[in-house]
């Protein structure tokens, strides 16, 4: 792949990511719940280390990261995470899966692209792995308190799932 070409698809990676690291941290500054918050405050650092690798392959090409990434992802990272807060945590989570997927969607076409370059390919398959776990948790999170709708009234689990009645 051309390097400019290369520098476009970083660039645009770098400005997904830079998004979701406020998404995240906007996401985890108001969450009620202490177990999500702090997932959140983990994903949301764990995008920092993307945005941060990023960065440095970009400059390796002779690039520079997108002020586009510097100045307005980090804007419509916080905004959707604000106003995703304001509505329910379950389209929260919905939401942040369908990001996470087209996340992912993206690094496997990128993945595809530079096979012959290993060191890139290492990051970007490790980025990838990333993206899939944070999904996998979202989901799982999801059918958990899908499930808390079905139990028993006066019953109910703290967020490491020790169980308790309700007073």
């Amino acid at each position: 792949m051309e390097p400019d070409k290369l520098i476009q698809w970083l660039n645009w990676f770098y400005s997904l990511e830079q998004s979701q690291v406020e998404l995240y941290a906007t996401q985890a500054k108001s969450a009620e719940d202490p177990y999500l918050a702090q997932a959140l405050e983990r994903f949301a650092d764990i995008e920092q280390d993307h945005v941060d690798n990023i960065a440095a392959f970009i400059k390796n090409l002779g690039g520079k990261p997108t002020s586009l990434g510097d100045v307005v992802a980090p804007i419509v990272g916080k905004t959707l995470g604000t106003l995703l807060n304001l509505s329910n945590v379950n389209l929260m989570l919905k939401i942040n899966i369908v990001l996470e997927n087209k996340a992912m969607s993206d690094y496997k076409d990128l993945i595809k692209k530079v096979e012959t370059n290993s060191e890139l390919s290492s990051v970007l398959w490790a980025n990838l792995l990333d993206e899939d776990l944070h999904s996998c948790w979202m989901e799982r999170r999801l059918e958990k308190m899908e499930g808390e709708l079905n139990r028993p009234v006066g019953e109910e689990e703290d967020s490491i799932g020790r169980k308790r009645k309700k007073v």
